[in-house]
């Protein structure tokens, strides 16, 4: 059984880490590559990078700041915000990036997700789907940073991205994002239930239970947090220990 990942994510506005309930109320909290250098000698498996400003505001991703990270950090490092062509993606991976994760530009354009997938290799395409849930229970995907509404729905996306190319699929609740109250474990299970590539659970950390629980109930592959490891709430050689100590294999 491949070891479950424990994956700090930095979100970026304008520079600086950044972090909000429910993608609002955003707050600076520290400087990317010092972050992402710390979390790198704490033992995370990975690093996400998402520059949150750079779809909703046009832009593109700052690719000084992510070969900065990149050269201070030896564990894979995936970068999103603002990819929508070949060459987005081959800027980020020369700059250091070992993956790139697209969002708002697989719901625009489908058919983004197969072609840097066949050019580069599905494992170096994540697609990442931020949605909510709406008052009848099903979830409603979102885009734009969880700004703009779209007609698509959760797990129909989901199976389509996995039948396009997308190596991993990296799913935000919306609901859940900032609140430390746990991750939407059910939809991550049903998720689990049809997929077979990777899922990343992102969104409601709060305690070590709660990453337990995604990715043993939830059946998540890897689990992403922000405020809990940015605020010094939990660290990540205490996460993994006891997580190895409840019959959860991670690497140490």
């Amino acid at each position: 059984m491949l070891a479950k990942r424990i994956i700090p994510c930095l979100d970026v506005m304008n520079g600086q880490v950044v972090k909000g309930i429910n993608f609002l109320g955003l707050k600076e909290i520290g400087d990317p590559v010092e972050m992402g250098a710390e979390y790198s000698a704490q033992g995370a498996d990975e690093l996400v990078y998402l520059d949150i400003s750079a779809s909703s505001e046009g832009r593109k991703t700052f690719t000084d700041l992510v070969r900065r990270i990149s050269e201070r950090i030896d564990i894979p490092f995936t970068v999103g915000g603002g990819i929508s062509s070949f060459e987005d993606g081959a800027r980020l991976l020369d700059a250091g990036a070992d993956k790139i994760t697209i969002n708002s530009a697989a719901v625009q354009h489908p058919e983004l997700i197969g072609q840097i997938a066949s050019h580069y290799g599905s494992q170096f395409v994540v697609v990442a789907i931020d949605a909510r849930q709406t008052p009848d229970g099903k979830w409603q995907v979102m885009t734009h940073g969880g700004h703009r509404e779209t007609d698509r729905e959760l797990f129909s996306w989901a199976a389509e991205v996995q039948d396009r190319g997308a190596g991993e699929i990296l799913f935000t609740s919306m609901d859940h994002d900032g609140t430390k109250n746990g991750y939407a474990c059910q939809a991550y299970s049903e998720m689990a239930s049809f997929l077979t590539i990777p899922v990343i659970a992102s969104g409601g950390a709060g305690t070590v239970a709660h990453i337990e629980e995604v990715l043993r109930e939830g059946k998540a592959d890897a689990a992403l947090a922000a405020s809990i490891f940015h605020y010094g709430e939990i660290r990540i050689p205490e996460l993994k220990r006891k997580l190895r100590e409840d019959g959860i294999n991670v690497r140490i």
